[in-house]
């Protein structure tokens, strides 16, 4: 069934989940409310939620250099307590977040760090693109906002499909940490760089290299 976007609002306000988690929980839950909820509960997803607005300031700054010296990544994962940074739990996940960055080349950690000019210019090029595929102007919009959603997950980390099961965003990642750990997590922030980045050269495939590396 349709799930409405009045139906998500009530929900990520009754348990403070994440949109799409509210959603996916609504439609699992065939529409009905109080289901839903508990479907996030089991999911540990509302008690993550609770957990998301305390304070993180603990944690790793985490690297990784792939493909001997081709590609490096720094990350900071942050939670709230020394403790919890130090155990193999949370440092197998900043790996993880470090491998995701490596492969899969997000340029922003969340879709609010996106500058609003370069969501506009996506925007501009978008809709010429639906445009000059002929698409009838009083659609065009809808489209774009459409081609938006899908630019937000290509270049967003928490966005992006799991490199280790494509099943889950990073962002599901995270929070089901969270659930288990019981303590706010929030990846900060990254830098990424590739050899020779920005001249001319072979395309190469990273992400499949690192899944390569990790099946060892």
């Amino acid at each position: 069934m349709a799930i409405s976007a009045a139906q998500v609002k009530e929900l990520r306000e009754r348990t403070g989940a994440g949109m799409m988690d509210c959603k996916k929980a609504l439609t699992d839950a065939g529409g009905d409310m109080e289901k839903a909820i508990q479907l996030l509960r089991e999911r540990g997803l509302a008690a993550a939620a609770k957990k998301a607005g305390r304070i993180a300031t603990e944690g790793l700054v985490e690297a990784y250099i792939h493909g001997g010296g081709r590609i490096g990544v720094l990350v900071e994962v942050n939670c709230e307590t020394d403790f919890v940074a130090k155990t193999d739990e949370f440092r197998e996940l900043v790996r993880d977040i470090a491998m995701q960055i490596a492969a899969s080349r997000p340029e922003y950690v969340r879709r609010e760090d996106v500058p609003a000019e370069v969501v506009e210019k996506e925007k501009e090029i978008l809709r010429a693109q639906a445009l000059n595929e002929g698409k009838p102007a009083h659609i065009v919009e809808k489209m774009v906002e459409g081609r938006v959603e899908k630019f937000f997950k290509e270049v967003c980390l928490l966005e992006q499909p799991f490199i280790k099961n494509p099943d889950v965003t990073v962002e599901q990642l995270v929070k089901e940490k969270i659930a288990k750990i019981g303590e706010n997590i929030s990846v900060r922030r990254f830098v990424r760089f590739e050899l020779g980045e920005g001249m001319e050269k072979k395309q190469e495939n990273f992400a499949e290299e690192v899944m390569a590396q990790v099946k060892r």
